[in-house]
């Protein structure tokens, strides 16, 4: 009778033991006290644009063309261009009245300055696109952006720079974001939306 007792009394033991193992929390579950809310927003890695990230129209002052820009970003003017930033991306837009169009051998050209005036320039392609707009160059590379100027942090970039002509007026648009970064689609909404006014 007393080995029967102990025999139970053990096999009670190993049963708590082994209840208690199975109910331990695994490496990919919640650890106590954390919860996981069904439907949570979506967390973006740094400079990733939302997916629902709204645009609205960006009408050139000369009334010669517009295009979408993501809504809520701060613009600024300097250098005969407009910027739109927000976090570490921007949009770049430069106009200027040019007699011929780009071409894939006009815009190689426009790379040894860009390069000089990009630190860790990195060279990418040079490609014909299409576009809304119609026919245009487009250069991709990669550089360092400007340094936060509170971190000091550096933050290594992708650039897609287009070049579109209609009626003799160039369009430049630069879009740039950190390396990595997933915005194939809002740069897409972004090169697609430029239209011409006449």
């Amino acid at each position: 009778m007393h080995l029967t007792v102990r025999r139970l009394v053990s096999l009670a033991v190993v049963g708590v033991v082994a209840l208690g193992a199975c109910s331990a929390p695994s490496s990919g579950s919640p650890a106590a006290g954390q919860s996981v809310t069904p439907g949570a927003p979506e967390v973006n890695p740094a400079g990733d644009i939302p997916d629902n990230q709204v645009f609205i129209v960006y009408a050139d002052p000369s009334g010669a063309f517009s295009l979408k820009v993501p809504e809520g970003w701060a613009s600024a003017d300097a250098g005969g261009a407009v910027t739109f930033t927000d976090k570490l991306n921007a949009i770049r837009i430069e106009s200027s009245s040019t007699p011929t169009p780009p071409t894939s051998a006009s815009m190689t050209a426009e790379l040894p300055a860009i390069s000089s005036s990009t630190p860790g320039y990195v060279a990418g392609t040079v490609t014909d696109v299409t576009r809304s707009a119609g026919a245009g160059i487009l250069a991709t590379y990669e550089g360092d952006a400007a340094a936060d100027p509170v971190t000091g942090k550096v933050v290594h970039d992708a650039f897609e720079r287009y070049e579109f002509w209609h009626a003799g007026r160039l369009v430049v648009l630069t879009l740039s974001g950190p390396v990595g970064a997933d915005n194939v689609d809002p740069w897409k909404i972004v090169s697609d939306s430029l239209t011409w006014s006449a």
